[in-house]
């Protein structure tokens, strides 16, 4: 089983672009009872993954071979996946600069795992709390420096093509999808709230997350 992060961001224009970074997790629970085996393996340095057929009827379907841009086996950790997936984008944000960090896969891949993890121990934090910490650490140290800061924390949902604010009143209203020359593309009347820290932050995602769709 595995998940796949898509990171991109503006940085400048000779460093735009998209990346696709894959994390694979091992087997676990019932998976491991039931004698299962892997059929993935990976070459972290390469960025190679590998899938095997062990029902192969012919040598040519033995395996087949996948580049990405970065992988994570199954021996990696919370913050390693942060660090090589998410952290240089944070800090591009910081700058300044628009940024994007998005991860999708199967149910049971290990999305929720990746994104959030668990409060504690520190080393299982995902990549939301890890940036959490990581934007408003920046912005202490920034501070000091005579720079000031304004964070705006916002939740919505794209679900059956339907986009829905989290953080709204009525969460029976869909929001529009707008596209302004200066703006971009943005979502109409989306509610935010400006947050000052990790403690403010953490509480509006728990608001978010009891109005998203199960």
């Amino acid at each position: 089983p595995h998940l796949r992060l898509s990171a991109s961001s503006t940085m400048s224009r000779n460093d735009e672009c998209v990346q696709v970074i894959v994390r694979c997790r091992p087997l676990f629970g019932k998976e491991l009872a039931e004698g299962r085996q892997r059929i993935v393996e990976m070459d972290t340095s390469r960025g190679e993954v590998v899938l095997k057929n062990p029902k192969a009827s012919h040598p040519s379907e033995a395996e087949r071979k996948f580049t990405f841009d970065r992988i994570f086996d199954w021996n990696c950790t919370q913050r390693e996946v942060y660090d090589g997936a998410a952290a240089r984008i944070v800090d591009a944000a910081i700058e300044g600069y628009n940024g994007t960090v998005f991860c999708y896969g199967q149910t049971g891949t290990g999305k929720t795992h990746t994104m959030e993890g668990k409060d504690e121990p520190e080393n299982e934090r995902g990549l939301i709390p890890n940036t959490f910490e990581t934007v408003f650490g920046d912005i202490d140290a920034l501070e000091s420096a005579n720079k000031n800061f304004l964070v705006r924390a916002s939740f919505l949902e794209i679900y059956n093509e339907e986009v829905r604010d989290l953080l709204g009143k009525d969460q029976t209203r869909r929001c529009d999808l707008k596209e302004d020359p200066d703006k971009g593309v943005y979502v109409k009347d989306l509610t935010s709230f400006v947050v000052k820290g990790v403690g403010e932050i953490n509480n509006v995602l728990k608001v978010g997350k009891k109005n998203r769709s199960v």
